[in-house]
């Protein structure tokens, strides 16, 4: 964590889901933010450690009273890009969970604010964080490409983790929410640049939205030769069966991560999870036999879920008060929302999309 400066940033938390919450207890135990407010449309029941915290329904009203140095949005997709317009035209640096927004001209409309108004934007990429994830990348770079990417992250969810993906399903598909995560790790370890997307889907779940559905899966080529698949599903009837799929291959051995079999997949911390890293390499003696045994990787003591968010928000201060240059940062979450929107066009159309 980084030791914080003498100011504290005052901060108005919109959206007490899953993620927002766990985002709210980031800001209460950092001793650079201080939580002013607390924005939900409904009333929940909190931890004790944010029951004390305000609490607004109306999202423009607690902006205009609260003025906020910062503004953290973990609300519905649709909503993204307006609350975080609203707030940095309001003068506040934006935190915006993933997806950026629901289209990539109102994610270009939200970078442009930020720049227009000199204000930080870090969108939620929190595998950015991860000590594990970033030794994923390093590991498969230094194997050199081109790459295939094997990738999947399914949940068979009931109950209220069910509830919480309907709702989520009313605007925003698997492989968009999701999905914008692992295409940003594509992204990061290839240097091509992403050319054509190819998707299909499975409307499983009963009640969904036309042309709405909770299981997808797509393929993304790369200029440079690379190719990538991605796979996420919701729902009662999704399988755990190799429902954790983290592979990077090319010419000269693999990458993966290798995910304990007795996790399950609503485990949220499983989401991030590492548990061990297996690096393959691929070079062979004169007859063809391997040289190298794989090695093993040992990821004991990554940080959990809440600690991902720690950090996600100690860099979100660091970028403040340090003045971080964040144009990569930005166009790179408008680059993979791109690829995962036009996976979910390739779905509902049955066609290709050049990117």
């Amino acid at each position: 964590m980084t030791d914080p400066a003498s100011k504290k940033l005052s901060v108005m938390v919109v959206g007490l889901g899953q993620m927002g919450q766990s985002h709210a207890l980031a800001y209460h135990a950092h001793p650079g933010f201080e939580i002013v407010g607390l924005v939900n449309r409904s009333t929940r029941d909190l931890p004790d450690t944010l029951a004390g915290y305000p609490l607004h329904h109306d999202f423009a009203v607690a902006l205009s009273e609260l003025q906020p140095d910062v503004v953290s949005i973990a609300t519905h997709t649709d909503t993204h890009a307006d609350y975080a317009v609203a707030a940095l035209e309001a003068g506040a640096h934006v935190f915006v969970e993933k997806p950026l927004a629901a289209n990539v001209a109102d994610a270009e409309r939200v970078v442009a604010a930020a720049k227009a108004h000199g204000r930080k934007l870090v969108v939620g990429y929190i595998l950015r964080h991860h000590p594990s994830w970033m030794r994923l990348i390093s590991e498969a770079r230094d194997l050199g490409g081109p790459y295939a990417f094997r990738m999947n992250l399914n949940q068979q969810s009931s109950g209220a983790a069910w509830k919480i993906h309907q709702e989520i399903l009313k605007t925003t598909s698997p492989i968009v929410d999701c999905g914008v995560h692992y295409v940003d790790v594509m992204c990061q370890i290839t240097d091509g640049t992403p050319v054509e997307v190819r998707g299909m889907g499975v409307p499983f779940a009963k009640g969904l939205k036309e042309g709405m559905y909770n299981y997808g899966q797509f393929q993304v080529l790369f200029d440079d030769g690379s190719v990538g698949w991605y796979e996420a599903g919701w729902g009662p009837m999704i399988s755990e069966t190799a429902y954790f799929v983290k592979d990077v291959m090319s010419p000269n051995g693999a990458v993966s991560i290798v995910m304990e079999e007795k996790t399950g997949s609503a485990d949220i911390n499983a989401h991030t999870q590492t548990s061990r890293l297996r690096v393959h390499h691929a070079e062979t003696d004169e007859n063809g036999e391997l040289l190298h045994e794989d090695e093993w990787l040992s990821m004991e003591g990554e940080p959990d879920h809440q600690a991902l968010c720690d950090r996600e928000q100690d860099y979100l201060y660091r970028a403040i008060v340090g003045d971080v240059d964040l144009a990569r940062h930005m166009s790179d979450a408008v680059a993979s929302l791109g690829i995962c929107l036009a996976a979910d066009e390739s779905i509902r159309t049955g066609q290709p999309v050049k990117l």
